[in-house]
């Protein structure tokens, strides 16, 4: 499948053109230069061709990251069968750009200049200012009026090849087919595809290393990484195959107080929280050179809410502020609300340990999938509450009838009783540590859910 790489200075637009074509708004966009830091992909077509588009962050080296940023981008495009250099209309052509275009050239691919902001037929007239790039194609365009898009469109259909096509199945007449079963057996194949992937969030506050893991966990520099704070804006994803499963990883800005928070960063709160809803899994990644501090528990809540399994990852472990024991102690302390969540020391900078966190995504994963069967619950079940009867409510016998799970990811059960009301949030702690004792539950919350009988499975509880 071909690709095609969107280039150019910061601000000139090659986000918005990225949206306009994939027809969602997947990229952040704003007037802040260097939005766009890590590249980023997506499958469309064009006319029925299939193809990759690739957003760039801008070409700019004024410090640390946009040379890291800026080198990312050039890598995309040496990479890219088709490269689109993007420039801003409303600007006069700089030596910069022109150098810059004169390199892409350089590659040897179908390179076309594309002038942004040329918002009426007035503006052409700065168009042909581009003139002494001297490119063979050019289209002036405005993205946000989607103005000259098309033709843009069109050039681009040109270089990608025809899609081969399956050949129609010709059924014979006395062929004796079962439709229903084929639509069956297609309808299991896909769950089991979609089951085989395990979406994984990377979160964390700004510099404690989440795209130095990133790219320690897939194998190459995917993410772009630096000592400023706040590198990473748009969530970047990455698959790998590891056991059978697909690890999708998506590496998420980097928070900070809310006090803090200014700009395209809010934008990329937002896109954080998004992508939380859809993951299986957190891994919570923590500076173990320093202290822990305040927001490390408040991101450690994101996780809480949205019912993930969850990996506390200790990064900067060759830089520990304490021991171990003192490290998990404080820990413990802090985090209590996800003490089910397994601790790895590591170092995403040396690679150190870091592939032992595949392993232990794939051991939670199956946790957080496990489904118990309705005979061991309420064998358990029974057990614990003769072990440790259920405290009366006033001078009423309180009941459990029976418990049943009746959903995954996480674990959720329903316990039947004949007093829901009074059944004691430590009574239902006491339950879930039962089950972890007998089942192994690390890594992933249990949600119980006490109603009467005829009640329907509503206001599900967090695991405490």
């Amino acid at each position: 499948m071909k690709t095609i790489a969107i280039i150019g200075l910061p601000n000139v637009g090659k986000s918005s053109l990225f949206n306009r074509i994939a027809k969602q708004r997947i990229a952040i966009t704003s007037d802040f230069s260097g939005t766009t830091r890590d590249v980023k992909d997506h499958d469309v077509f064009i006319g029925d061709k299939l193809c990759t588009i690739l957003d760039t962050g801008g070409l700019d080296d004024k410090d640390e990251l946009f040379l890291n940023v800026r080198s990312k981008s050039l890598e995309a495009a040496n990479k890219a069968d088709i490269i689109l250099f993007m420039v801003d209309g409303k600007m006069l052509p700089s030596d910069e750009e022109k150098k810059i275009f004169y390199t892409l050239q350089g590659y040897n691919k179908p390179i076309a200049l594309v002038i942004n902001k040329i918002d009426n037929d007035k503006e052409m007239e700065r168009a042909w200012e581009f003139g002494e790039f001297g490119a063979q194609n050019v289209f002036p365009i405005s993205v946000s009026h989607n103005r000259g898009v098309n033709a843009l469109l069109k050039w681009i259909e040109g270089y990608l090849p025809e899609e081969e096509r399956e050949e129609d199945l010709i059924l014979e007449d006395d062929e004796d087919i079962d439709l229903e079963s084929l639509l069956n057996e297609e309808e299991s194949e896909q769950a089991e595809e979609e089951n085989n992937q395990i979406n994984i969030g990377i979160i964390g506050r700004v510099n404690v290393g989440k795209s130095s893991l990133l790219n320690a966990l897939v194998g190459e520099e995917r993410a772009v990484v630096s000592s400023i704070a706040g590198t990473t804006i748009d969530p970047v994803d990455e698959a790998i195959v590891y056991e059978d499963k697909v690890l999708n990883f998506v590496d998420t800005a980097g928070l900070r107080r809310r006090g803090k928070i200014e700009g395209i960063e809010r934008y990329a709160l937002l896109r954080t929280n998004s992508m939380l809803e859809n993951a299986d899994i957190a891994l919570l990644v923590l500076d173990a050179s320093e202290p822990f501090r305040e927001l490390d528990e408040r991101i450690a809540n994101l996780a809480d809410k949205n019912n993930l399994g969850v990996i506390i990852v200790l990064n900067k472990w060759d830089k520990a502020y304490d021991s171990y024991e003192k490290v998990v102690e404080e820990i413990r302390y802090r985090f209590k609300f996800l003490a089910y969540a397994p601790v790895i020391t590591v170092s995403a900078l040396t690679k150190k340990r870091v592939y032992k966190i595949k392993d232990l995504i794939l051991k939670v994963y199956k946790n957080y999938s496990t489904r118990i069967p309705t005979s061991k619950l309420n064998e358990l079940f029974k057990e614990a509450t003769i072990r440790h009867h259920l405290p009366s409510d006033a001078t009423k016998e309180v009941k459990i009838y029976f418990a049943t799970q009746y959903d995954i990811k996480p674990p959720r059960i329903v316990l039947v009783m004949n007093r829901p009301k009074a059944l004691h949030f430590s009574y239902k702690r006491y339950l879930r540590n039962k089950l972890r004792e007998r089942f192994d539950l690390e890594g992933t919350p249990v949600l119980l859910y006490a109603r009467k009988k005829g009640e329907r499975d509503e206001g599900v509880e967090q695991d405490g």
